[in-house]
């Protein structure tokens, strides 16, 4: 069973930096994890993704140059680390799961419906 969980969020004032964190398990073939992220009265959005087969990455526009995608294999955890955050980075984010029988290859920011797997999500606050 795969299991996402995600933590790390937290109150932040504009231009500083937080790192969220998705300690993963249970994958099975060849995953891909990703961040998306929900602010109150908007669709869910991708911010970033990484594969397990060779970590390749790919960003949203919105957030190309300042938040990083990242994993540490021997802890199973992808972080995502956030940096000259913004008042409109304000949201919850969540880490999500794919697998794919063969190659993972991730090559454009993540889409929801590309994910079966979630975690509970994080409240990121950014003031001005």
């Amino acid at each position: 069973e795969v299991q996402l969980v995600d933590s790390g969020g937290g109150l932040v004032q504009a231009g500083g930096s937080l790192r969220l964190s998705c300690a993963a398990s249970g994958f099975i073939f060849p995953y891909a994890i990703a961040w998306f992220r929900q602010a109150p009265g908007k669709e869910r959005e991708g911010v970033a993704t990484i594969s397990s087969s060779d970590g390749s990455t790919a960003y949203a526009d919105s957030v190309k140059g300042r938040f990083t995608i990242s994993s540490d294999n021997s802890k199973n955890t992808v972080y995502l680390q956030m940096n000259s955050l913004k008042p409109e980075d304000t949201a919850i984010y969540y880490c999500a799961g794919r697998e794919a029988l063969g190659t993972m290859v991730v090559s454009r920011a993540p889409k929801v419906w590309e994910y079966d797997y979630w975690g509970q999500g994080t409240q990121v606050t950014v003031t001005s």
